[in-house]
């Protein structure tokens, strides 16, 4: 069998970096291909897979090659205290454009336009995947999957369809664009096919994406406080969809 370190490197410029062993773990539940992962310690992630992951055990169980705790250190940016990496191949492009554009959709799709915190994508993301919305799209210059995103939306990348476009590559559908000068939300029903917009931590919505909207809405703050995290804004717009939103109307 090729050497495990050989495979990565022959790998890894065009490939997803899994950075521990949750990212592995969400990736291969949905779909990914993984050509090749490591462990410092392959009993004990063995044993993390048989209490947190028995669905995954034996896909784990043969695709885990253990490896050196200073080999693993030279494969990954940060090391992860699980001492577990992995490389996926991402999805297609073409693939993501498909989902993001299909209709009619049955969940949202989240814009962070002009994000700045790879974190807080990733987060977002993590989101995005746990309420079932279609897709996460970032507008500007932040690469959705740079590694840092992908280790904060844990693997789960793989679950929903994730891609950078320009303002006006924009998938259909009612465009909503949170701003503290909008509509309560608290009087708006979401619908299925809604496109959900989230300016940057600082400085908002872009003018472009401002201008393109055909709703603004704020959520619920107490006076005097600032703002919200990005992410938290996102999980209480997704949280009141799937409260209190509907399917889209049909069209006449």
């Amino acid at each position: 069998m090729t050497d495990p370190l050989i495979r990565w490197r022959e790998r890894a410029g065009d490939a997803v970096l899994l950075d521990g062993f949750h990212a592995l773990k969400h990736a291969l539940r949905f779909g990914a291909e993984v050509p090749v992962a490591v462990t410092t310690d392959r009993k004990a992630t063995l044993a993390l897979a048989d209490e947190l992951a028995g669905d995954l055990a034996d896909t784990l169980d043969a695709l885990l090659t253990e490896v050196p705790a200073t080999a693993y250190a030279t494969l990954v940016p940060r090391p992860h205290p699980t001492g577990v990496a992995a490389l996926a191949v991402r999805p297609a492009r073409e693939t993501n454009l498909r989902a993001l554009a299909r209709t009619p959709r049955t969940a949202p799709v989240v814009v962070l336009d002009e994000p700045r915190n790879l974190g807080n994508a990733g987060a977002v993301i993590r989101l995005a995947a746990g309420f079932g919305a279609t897709g996460v799209v970032t507008t500007g210059t932040l690469d959705p999957w740079h590694p840092t995103v992908v280790r904060g939306g844990a693997g789960l990348h793989f679950a929903t369809a994730v891609e950078r476009l320009g303002v006006d590559e924009l998938p259909a559908g009612p465009l909503f664009a949170l701003d503290p000068e909008g509509e309560d939300i608290r009087g708006t029903v979401l619908p299925d096919d809604a496109v959900l917009a989230f300016g940057s931590e600082r400085s908002g919505l872009s003018a472009a994406l401002r201008a393109r909207a055909d709703h603004l809405l704020a959520l619920p703050m107490r006076p005097q406080v600032s703002s919200y995290n990005l992410a938290t804004s996102v999980a209480m717009t997704l949280y009141h969809w799937s409260a209190f939103g509907g399917a889209a109307p049909a069209e006449s």
